[in-house]
C-alpha cells in the first residue's frame, strides 16, 4: 500500500514539473441551473480511475503492467526466491559439523571412552610461564 501512495506521489511530482495543472472551466452565466431544460450532449462521461502509476493516460495498460509486476515480484521472488533460499547448500557446513560430532561421540561411547579426552593436547606442547614470571598473578582455575 505504501508503494502505491508513493508512486501516487510521484504522479503528482512529474505533473508538477512538466506543467500539467488540473483546469476546471469557470462558468460566467448568471444563472444557476441553466442546462436543467436543455439535453446534454451525447458523449459518455469520462471514467474516473486512479491510476497505479505506470501509465497516467490509458487504464488498461495501466492495470495490465501493475499485474504484470506484482506476478513477477510475488512469484520470482518471493516463491522462488526463498525455494532457493530453502535448498541452499549450507556454506559454513554447521550441518557436517554437527554429523560428525554426533559420529564421534556415539563411537567414543560404543568404545567406553571419554567423550573428551584429557590430553586433547599433548601436554609437552604447552608452554607455561614459571612462577618467577607469574609473580603475584592471582591465577583462577
Amino acid at each position: 500500500m505504501a508503494g502505491v501512495v508513493r508512486l501516487q506521489g510521484l504522479q503528482r511530482l512529474r505533473n508538477a514539473l512538466t506543467g500539467v495543472t488540473s483546469r476546471r472551466s469557470i462558468n460566467s452565466s448568471s444563472k444557476k441551473c441553466e442546462a436543467k431544460g436543455q439535453t446534454q450532449s451525447a458523449e459518455p462521461p469520462k471514467e474516473n480511475w486512479v491510476s497505479y502509476g505506470f501509465d497516467s493516460k490509458n487504464k488498461t495498460i495501466d492495470r495490465n503492467v501493475m499485474k504484470q509486476t506484482f506476478f513477477v515480484t510475488v512469484t520470482v521472488c518471493l516463491v522462488f526466491g526463498g525455494f532457493g533460499w530453502s535448498y541452499l547448500p549450507d556454506p559454513l557446513l554447521k550441518d557436517w559439523a554437527q554429523r560428525e560430532a554426533y559420529l564421534l561421540i556415539r563411537y567414543r561411547e560404543e568404545n567406553g571412552l571419554p567423550l573428551i579426552d584429557r590430553n586433547l593436547i599433548d601436554p609437552a606442547k604447552i608452554k607455561l610461564p614459571s612462577d618467577e614470571e607469574l609473580g603475584d598473578t592471582e591465577i583462577i582455575i
